[in-house]
């Protein structure tokens, strides 16, 4: 009954009432090991940051309202980091099958991988901080990988072995923007609690800051 009240309330607002319900600093109310923060201004802007385990978010841009709800778009536009074949070096002195590096040439760990042969089945897993290294007992050259890690926003790309590679891979992340969210018209709906974006991922619930949870 209460949610209904509210949103009769809403509706029955001017747009600019509308809009004023839901400008102002939030603070994300979900979960004990997940930060997060959500700042809409009156000029028209937003700012976001999200920090959860190895994940860290942030964005910012402009907002503009559609109905009851403001909706976000980054500005400028992120390019999303990729993946780039790179020269082969050595972990522990040795050269991995696979290594995935990062921009100070350390290795990754937790990037998915499949690797598939001229026969028998695709061999599969995630990387380590050493890479990844075929079984002795496997003599199967490696033909192809795929390779990616959604947590970073990196798609999953493949790579081809070519004769001289050696059966041997190393593939270094572009960073570009890594950690920028991509709004294109994700939306903020006030709640009792304070507000919901709303996402591809799933729903983000808020506390405006001030406000009793």
């Amino acid at each position: 009954m209460r949610m209904l009240l509210l949103a009769s309330a809403l509706l029955a607002l001017p747009a600019a009432a509308q809009e004023a319900q839901l400008i102002g600093a939030y603070r994300l109310s979900e979960g004990p090991d997940a930060a997060g923060g959500l700042l809409i201004q009156a000029d028209g802007r937003f700012q976001y940051g999200l920090a959860v385990g190895a994940l860290d978010e942030r964005a910012e841009g402009r907002w503009e309202r559609r109905g009851d709800q403001l909706c976000l778009f980054t500005e400028p536009k992120p390019v999303p980091p990729a993946f780039e074949k790179g020269p082969l070096i050595e972990v522990d002195e040795q050269v991995p099958t696979l290594l995935v590096t990062g921009p100070d040439d350390d290795g990754v760990p937790g990037v998915d991988f499949v690797i598939g042969f001229d026969g028998g089945e695709p061999a599969t897993g995630y990387t380590q901080y050493y890479g990844w290294t075929m079984p002795g007992d496997d003599k199967r050259l490696p033909r192809w990988v795929e390779v990616g890690a959604p947590i970073y926003g990196l798609a999953v790309q493949r790579f081809d072995f070519s004769e001289s590679d050696g059966g041997r891979l190393r593939i270094a992340i572009i960073p570009n923007d890594m950690g920028i969210v991509d709004f294109k018209g994700a939306c903020v709906e006030r709640t009792e609690q304070g507000a919901v974006l709303h996402r591809a991922e799933g729903d983000m619930h808020f506390v405006r800051l001030g406000d009793p949870e």
